[in-house]
């Protein structure tokens, strides 16, 4: 197994009540940070030379809810993306804090920002990311990938049991999808349908001639984890035939850390340029008092990780809070 050398130790949690955590580092240097908030309400910002200073750096909020309309309720999972020289947030949003049949409403929206730094300008409403169907959506991740720029996330689909399945199609720009979309991924083993049936949080990530897509599963409790999707480089990945799915997750709780249900992962770079981070979010505790969803407790932490003797990545156990390892 090819753990790679890398000493550095990060402080866990990173940053306290931050779910859904999003990390990327720019070529300015900086790494950006964004993620949900306790109070759903608002998405902030907030950069450092390095991911340890990104708990002192001061978050600046760059947009908040409405108070009535498509995005006036459970503002979640932002992320942020550079694209042909504009900043990007991805982020979901919903007409109403109830659910309807188990289900909420949200849909996918954009910002864009101009500015060399997207902790200052403008952040301007690109408007709803326009998919197959009207239905609960959320969770946009975006790649590019020999010229072709794609969006993957995760959606209901009416016509079948479940919550969500996760979809990718191409992009025409940022904002709006170019062609049909496809399903890569419906949960179908026991560990993804535990209280909910639950595919969603996609990350990406290119190595070792595949593209892998981590995403998370079940309920946000102590049964959250995550599993792992990868297709060849050189495969069509529009097509489902091109990915496959691990039978068994890849990242979950671990009782002998007291880290419970982490997932809803990113990745990112160490400071060395080289060493490969995860980015995710955990619990503390297993126990939970009313709806997890609303349990703010779900702490932002990162971990390096290295490769196995097959070019998979070999995650580990979740970080004990104090400092993560090598």
């Amino acid at each position: 197994m090819d753990l790679q050398p890398y000493t550095q130790k990060y402080i866990n949690p990173i940053i306290p009540q931050r779910a859904d955590p999003w990390i990327y580092r720019h070529v300015d240097g900086y790494y950006y940070f964004t993620a949900s908030v306790p109070e759903y309400d608002r998405i902030e910002l907030r950069r450092s030379l390095t991911i340890q200073g990104l708990a002192e750096a001061e978050p600046v909020v760059c947009w908040r809810k409405y108070d009535q309309g498509p995005m006036s309720a459970n503002i979640w999972a932002p992320e942020i993306h550079f694209i042909d020289g504009k900043w990007y947030i991805y982020f979901a949003a919903a007409r109403t804090a109830e659910t309807d049949d188990g289900m909420f409403d949200h849909r996918i929206f954009v910002l864009e920002n101009d500015s060399a730094n997207p902790l200052e300008g403008t952040w301007v409403e690109k408007g709803q990311i326009r998919t197959d169907w009207e239905s609960f959506s959320l969770d946009a991740t975006t790649f590019e990938h020999r010229g072709t720029r794609y969006l993957v996330w995760a959606q209901k689909d009416p016509a079948i049991a479940g919550n969500s399945n996760l979809y990718i199609a191409p992009m025409h720009n940022p904002w709006t999808l170019r062609g049909p979309q496809s399903r890569i991924a419906v949960p179908e083993y026991e560990w993804e349908k535990i209280g909910f049936l639950v595919n969603e949080g996609p990350a990406v990530l290119k190595r070792n001639g595949r593209v892998f897509i981590s995403y998370s599963a079940s309920a946000t409790d102590h049964h959250y984890c995550m599993g792992l999707l990868w297709a060849d480089e050189n495969s069509d990945l529009m097509s489902p035939a091109s990915w496959n799915k691990l039978p068994v997750p890849v990242f979950q709780s671990d009782e002998t850390v007291g880290q419970y249900g982490p997932g809803h992962n990113s990745f990112t770079v160490a400071e060395d340029g080289q060493t490969d981070i995860l980015v995710y979010h955990a619990r503390s505790y297993k126990i939970i008092e009313g709806n997890p969803l609303y349990d703010p407790n779900r702490h932002t932490c990162v971990k390096a990780f290295g490769w196995d003797d097959q070019g998979m990545p070999a995650f580990g156990k979740p970080a004990p809070a104090s400092a993560t390892y090598p």
